[in-house]
């Protein structure tokens, strides 16, 4: 007689003990390859040419520039190289800017590094309100 075997698969019982890394591989390797492709398009350059000490002549005068508003370091505004009142701030600048045509309404404010930064921002709302185009701030010293 012939005998048959008979094979039994039994369940695998317990868990299973080792790690599956070829997903983990998978995953590192499409990474390197994304920084590989994005590192060289994140060497965005920008291009300056700054002014050398001796190229610089001396501090803006109100001549050069009659849009010129500078704030001493006791928070007074001296538009035009005179002092100005704070109520009367707003509607000579508005008598400057509209005596200028459109496009050229700009004014340029030299602060001193003393001044109170709270008076700077009123002072720079104020020339909003009154019809500056753009405003310009140094951060130079005078």
């Amino acid at each position: 007689m012939h005998s048959r075997r008979t094979a039994v698969v039994k369940p695998q019982s317990g868990l299973q003990s080792d790690i599956n890394v070829t997903p983990l591989v998978d995953v590192v390797l499409v990474l390197l390859i994304i920084f590989m492709v994005v590192t060289p398009l994140m060497r965005a350059e920008l291009q300056l040419q700054l002014p050398m000490k001796g190229e610089i002549d001396s501090p803006p005068s109100e001549a050069l520039h009659p849009g010129l508003v500078r704030l001493t370091a006791e928070g007074t505004l001296l538009l035009g190289g005179e002092p100005v009142s704070e109520a009367d701030y707003v509607p000579r600048l508005r008598a400057f800017l509209e005596a200028r045509p459109r496009g050229q309404r700009e004014l340029f404010f030299q602060p001193d590094a003393r001044a109170p930064y709270a008076r700077l921002i009123r002072a720079l709302d104020g020339a909003k309100e009154a019809g500056a185009e753009a405003v310009g701030v140094s951060v130079d010293p005078p």
